[in-house]
């Protein structure tokens, strides 16, 4: 590395550790993040013994769309068609036997209609 002039072999910036959570790649420059709102502001903190139900995040993307619905996908959530993949996504609750979640951006005013990611 040159600084002013000055060669410095001692700074060496090899090791690259921004990946993408949706395809596992090295992001080069700023990563796009995505953060889940909380569920429920609980008055107490998880037990360490337990586990939240959503990890609020950030989670860091390419810039591509494609690549956050990936990461929703293989985490078995659902996506709502009438939002888009945004900064900030919203946890649904989906009606049901088992304990599923979609993510929305919130934007729309009518009805979710959520699709596998």
């Amino acid at each position: 590395m040159d600084l002013m002039g000055v060669r410095i072999n001692t700074i060496v910036k090899d090791n690259v550790a921004i990946r993408c959570d949706g395809c596992n790649e090295i992001i080069a420059g700023t990563p796009w993040r995505l953060n889940v709102l909380d569920i429920v502001a609980s008055e107490v903190p998880v037990a360490w013994t337990e586990q939240p139900a959503i990890n609020p995040g950030p989670f860091q993307f390419h810039s591509d769309p494609g690549h956050a619905r990936t990461w929703m996908a293989r985490r078995g959530y659902l996506f709502c068609r009438k939002g888009e993949v945004r900064e900030i996504m919203r946890p649904v609750p989906i009606p049901g036997d088992a304990v599923r979640w979609g993510l929305c951006d919130g934007i729309h005013r009518d009805d979710h209609a959520f699709v596998p990611a």
